[in-house]
């Protein structure tokens, strides 16, 4: 450890810490910035509260450093308080061939490879099976709306929300309600962090009948329904899964997308077969009519609402999901 980097760790000064690790950065002196990391955390361990130092200098290493640096800062313990997951973080200006030749098979690597894949990269190799879902883009996966990583801040954007129709009565339906468990978990589990780390409320009501039985089921008596192709319901899904909501923690894409196929699945009845052929994947998603839709209001906070219908089973589903900013 250098004089000024002890100096400034033992008077835990965070802002001559943040100054010095923008001065690494600048200057691209990487190795200085890791040493830098290395000492913060270590200083952490002893009690000292220069974490947020450490933290900066992790994420600024995973989006910047060379990939045989950055991949030495992102492990299962690494990033909690960062703005995003730094399996993420690293896949956003690093390629999956760089990035490989410094990588073991271990979860980790899993959610690098898928991080590299949904940004379009190629992933060649054998992955440790931490995800089911496949790596590789469909031709239908081409509305995934990326997080964007920058020095200081990052963005979330959301997919595009359709053009919406004049609003329609919602009739009063006497349509079987359905219990479906697996529908319900899947569901469940892709926003897990809106429902438990913020303050997300996930309503689902299943029918046999269709969307609009399945809205009415829901409780809502007007609304604009737009239909969505496959792959703009599946950006909704995988935005929806790789978000915290309004102040849960990020998750990423890789999670959000893997969980967003496993609710493909289920809305099938394909679980049981889980984990799907490449084949399967967009026959299944395919064979399902998604519709965005809303209550003809405006709309506040952190929302996805969306109808889904299989024509097999005629089965319909209503989800809203809210969240307060």
């Amino acid at each position: 450890m250098s004089e000024p980097q002890y100096d400034l760790i033992n008077r835990a000064d965070l802002d001559g810490l943040v100054r010095l690790i923008d001065d690494y950065c600048e200057t691209r002196s990487w190795h200085d910035l890791f040493g830098l990391r290395n000492a913060c955390k270590a200083a952490v361990a002893n009690g000292q509260q220069v974490w947020p130092a450490s933290t900066l200098a992790e994420y600024r290493l995973a989006l910047l450093a060379p990939a045989e640096i950055a991949v030495q800062v992102v492990d299962e313990k690494a990033g909690r308080f960062t703005m995003g997951p730094l399996t993420e973080v690293i896949a956003q200006n690093h390629q999956w061939s760089e990035l490989s030749e410094f990588l073991q098979p271990s979860p980790t690597s899993s959610y690098i490879a898928h991080e590299c894949g949904i940004r379009g990269q190629s992933v060649d190799g054998e992955l440790f099976p931490a995800l089911e879902s496949p790596c590789a883009l469909l031709p239908i996966e081409t509305h995934y709306a990326l997080a964007e990583y920058h020095d200081n801040e990052a963005m979330f954007p959301t997919p595009a929300i359709p053009e919406m129709g004049n609003a329609i009565v919602v009739p009063a339906s006497s349509a079987n309600v359905v219990e479906d468990p697996e529908v319900s978990t899947a569901l469940h589990q892709l926003v897990d962090a809106w429902t438990t780390q913020s303050n997300g409320e996930l309503r689902i009501a299943c029918v046999e009948g269709s969307v609009l039985d399945a809205l009415a089921t829901l409780g809502i008596h007007e609304a604009r329904l737009s239909l969505l192709t496959s792959g703009e319901a599946l950006a909704w899904l995988t935005w929806a899964g790789a978000s915290g909501g309004a102040h849960g923690r990020r998750r990423g894409n890789a999670l959000g997308r893997d969980a967003a196929w496993w609710t493909i699945a289920s809305l099938t009845g394909q679980a049981s077969h889980w984990p799907l052929s490449i084949d399967t994947c967009e026959t299944t998603a395919n064979s399902l009519q998604w519709f965005w839709w809303d209550a003809n209001e405006p709309a506040t906070g952190w929302n996805v609402q969306l109808c889904v219908h299989q024509t097999e089973r005629n089965r319909s589903w209503a989800i809203s999901l809210n969240d307060a900013v």
